[in-house]
């Protein structure tokens, strides 16, 4: 099941259907009289920064850290104010492009629809006699969104087309083309602060250093006839007509000033143009189809099960959602990886808190790159679900970031190496954001992303084997990270390390004099991270042969960081003393970070304080929270306990975003934290595969979290660590049969109670047995096993 489908055109952005490049997104409405494409361009973002003043935090941090040994968390937390920095800016819409139809709105037999097995929407509808078509796809080789819009009678097609936006812009004729020039501006408050007191600011065109934006469209038509004035395109009396539109962007990379001109804008959308406008539209689509398909077509995913209710469109689906309804589970399995490939291509920016979709200039939390869960879990889905080359796009940020972070801490701490806090943004931000003292520091103030992002190069790795990847890009970034927990730790009275000041993302404690507060030390998931890079980084060392005296230092810090510790309710604490829960259901599980995505906690009385954590914590929680918790509970290879989120996600929100309600899905599928958040879509694909098939141990498990409705099925093309795909069937819950390929020269371990026979083209079957509960097969690269059961 690849398709969503509607019976009515889009009323709310959250209706829409989403396109996209990597680069240039789309939300496609589909209304019947009135058509609109809601664009935009990944680089189009405020600023670019301006630093006001110098940062020297070291003072405060002093300070702060006294405080907390005394106890007093709430002057902790004012003080730890004194070191925030400016807020990220914020990621701009691009603008519109609408079809006025003159055929009016009285419109039969309607139905829309898209195929993420090709990346591709439909609309059709009936007019009088006459069925109108309309088809659109974002190309990645041409760099063109291409609309094509057909009437089943000859000459019927009459439609008036035009381009604006919500920045400050201009149009113009250009020819039989329209053109869309703008700027961004140059700041944007986030809308999580005073906004109403922080106008948009932007400057004048020609005379501003914001981000300069040219959007250009052309027109091909078979019969009728345009005409192009007044900054729009009107065509009369047409049968098939097919729109191109390009755009280009004076960014020119996180460290530079942008363009200020169009000149050089004009250039590269009419050579954009030009190259897509010389082949015919159908080699345009099937190049197209050709290029998302090498991504899409490696993965395929069934539960064996087909739906009664197939009549029923996708959001009746969601509403109507139960059990059995199994293809949907299948269905947004592969949205998600839909949704990766479309927002995240090799040489792009990675997705944002909204992927590459959105129609505000004060999007919620500026749909910036939040690094306290949110960006890491867009990309959980790339490795497992064979999409490696969008991963890039995130790897080649941390590399950008990691230059940025460095002089940020050098300058507010005066310690070595390289981090960011909570946010980012396309100026690689990397300062603690709350501006003047406006925020609270359980989100402010967070020095850890740089360890979390460290572990996706080293995910990239373990997946790839790439050695050359880990010695030029991966392992100097991991090291400069280090270097920073190296000098951010401090001993406490007991010669443990721990880190101070330290938060628990987004949530607050009550300690035992009282006293609420964020602001602490020796948070769990600080001490997880700082031991899930210490030890990426010996095992990387190991791998390349390098830094051996730098690699005890490290060896030995992390052997002298504070234990895990059990708390008065069996759960895992939160943070180093025993505190009790501000609000105990909250929807981050932070000090889980162990459990999932990391592997610092594989088993014994730690899991199981885990999972009172969890139980504690409760199944309530919003699209990328319920995500998260899915994985969770699959590590603790509870399939029924998973199955039961995954019914909490399949509950439909209402379609405006400014509703603070519920959690699960909007009717376009796209996750709502509310409002929407793309992370959910992602952390429910990576979830999904977590229930079938694990390799954090060093070995690879089947089939640990499978729910007792998932009788039989089929998962095929996923990665494990090592460097291997794998082909995964399985009937009454038992695994039948697994194919293995590897990339790589390795040695493949699997969990086994049973006997398997391996099967190879061109040899004789053989017979292995397991050994203490596992089989280990050598595999040289490009080397293929079926594994039968």
């Amino acid at each position: 099941m690849n398709l969503l489908s509607y019976k009515q055109a889009a009323r709310e952005w959250t209706e829409a259907l989403p396109l996209g490049n990597g680069r240039i997104g789309a939300m496609h409405f589909g209304g019947v009289e009135t058509e609109r494409f809601q664009l935009n361009e990944e680089t189009l973002w405020s600023g670019p920064p301006v630093r006001k003043r110098e940062y020297n935090d070291q003072e405060s941090l002093i300070k702060v850290r006294k405080l907390i040994e005394e106890e007093n968390y709430e002057e902790a937390v004012n003080e730890t104010k004194n070191m925030f920095g400016p807020y990220t800016q914020s990621y701009m819409p691009l603008g519109n492009l609408t079809i006025q139809y003159l055929h009016g709105d009285t419109a039969r037999r309607y139905r829309r629809t898209l195929d993420i097995a090709t990346a591709i929407s439909n609309v059709t509808y009936t007019v009088g006699g006459v069925e109108y078509t309309r088809e659109a796809f974002i190309s990645h080789p041409h760099q063109v969104l291409a609309v094509r819009l057909t009437s089943s009678v000859a000459s019927q097609l009459n439609v008036i087309v035009s381009l604006d936006s919500t920045l400050k812009y201009q149009t113009f004729n250009s020819s039989d083309e329209l053109v869309l020039q703008g700027i961004c501006p140059e700041k944007c408050a986030p809308n999580y602060v005073h906004v109403d007191e922080q106008p948009i600011v932007y400057g004048e065109f020609g005379e501003t250093q914001a981000i300069h934006f040219e959007g250009k469209l052309g027109v091909v038509i078979d019969d009728g006839k345009l005409e192009s004035s007044n900054g729009r395109l009107s065509i009369q009396n047409a049968t098939n007509v097919v729109l191109y539109f390009s755009v280009s962007t004076s960014f020119k990379g996180f460290d530079q000033l942008p363009g200020v001109g169009f000149e050089e804008l004009t250039g590269q959308n009419e050579d954009i143009l030009s190259k897509a406008m010389s082949v015919s539209y159908e080699q345009l689509k099937e190049t197209h189809i050709q290029d998302y398909q090498s991504l899409y077509n490696r993965v395929e995913f069934s539960l064996g099960h087909k739906q009664t209710d197939e009549l029923l469109d996708t959001d009746e689906r969601i509403q109507k959602y139960r059990a059995d309804d199994l293809e949907m589970v299948e269905l947004l399995f592969q949205y998600g990886r839909y949704l990766l490939i479309t927002s995240s291509r090799e040489g792009t920016q990675p997705a944002n808190l909204q992927g590459i979709w959105n129609d505000l200039t004060r999007a919620p939390w500026s749909s910036n790159y939040t690094l306290n869960i949110n960006t890491e879990m867009n990309y959980w889905p790339a490795e497992v679900t064979n999409l490696s080359e969008c991963h890039r796009p995130l790897l080649k940020a941390i590399q950008e970031l990691s230059v940025t972070g460095e002089k940020m801490v050098n300058e507010r701490y005066g310690m070595n190496g390289w981090t960011a806090h909570h946010n980012t943004d396309l100026w690689r931000h990397a300062d603690p954001v709350g501006g003047e003292r406006h925020g609270d520091p359980n989100w402010a103030f967070w020095p850890m992303s740089g360890p979390w992002l460290c572990s996706h190069l080293w995910e990239h790795y373990l997946y790839t084997l790439n050695k050359e990847f880990l010695r030029e890009e991966a392992y100097p970034i991991m090291k400069g990270c280090a270097e920073f927990c190296l000098d951010w730790l401090v001993e406490d009275e007991n010669g443990y390390l721990i880190t101070s000041p330290s938060t628990s993302p987004e949530h607050h404690f009550i300690a035992e004099n009282g006293q609420g507060g964020s602001v602490t030390k020796g948070s769990t998931m600080d001490l997880q991270l700082i031991w899930d890079l210490f030890t990426n980084c010996v095992e990387a060392a190991s791998v390349l042969g390098v830094d051996d005296e730098w690699i005890h230092q490290v060896a030995a810090a992390k052997e002298r960081l504070h234990p895990l510790q059990i708390g008065k309710y069996g759960q895992l604490q939160e943070w180093l003393l025993d505190y009790e829960d501000a609000e105990q259901h909250h929807r981050h599980v932070s000090h889980l970070y162990g459990v999932y995505p990391g592997k610092q906690i594989i088993d014994g009385p730690l899991l199981e304080a885990a999972r009172q954590t969890l139980n504690r914590r409760g199944d309530a929680g919003t699209g990328w929270s319920l995500g998260w918790k899915m994985s969770l509970w699959a590590r603790l290879k509870d399939g029924e306990r998973v199955n039961a989120l995954l019914h909490q996600l399949f509950n439909i929100c209402t379609a405006k975003r400014e509703v603070m309600v519920g959690g699960g899905l909007y009717p376009n599928l796209l996750g709502a934290h509310p409002p929407f958040q793309i992370d959910g879509n992602f952390s429910y694909t990576a979830g999904v595969v977590e229930m079938i098939i694990q390799s954090h141990k060093g070995y690879v498990e089947l089939l640990p979290a499978l729910p007792s409705t998932w009788l039989q099925g089929s998962l095929s093309g996923v990665r494990v660590r090592g460097g291997f795909e794998i082909d995964i069937s399985w009937d009454k819950r038992q695994v039948s049969q697994l194919d293995v390929t590897s990339h790589t020269d390795n040695v493949f371990i699997f969990q086994a109670n049973q006997s398997v026979t391996v099967r190879e083209e061109g040899r004789e079957d053989i017979i292995v047995e397991p050994e203490d509960g596992f089989i280990s097969l050598e595999m040289n690269n490009n080397q293929k096993y079926q594994l039968l059961f």
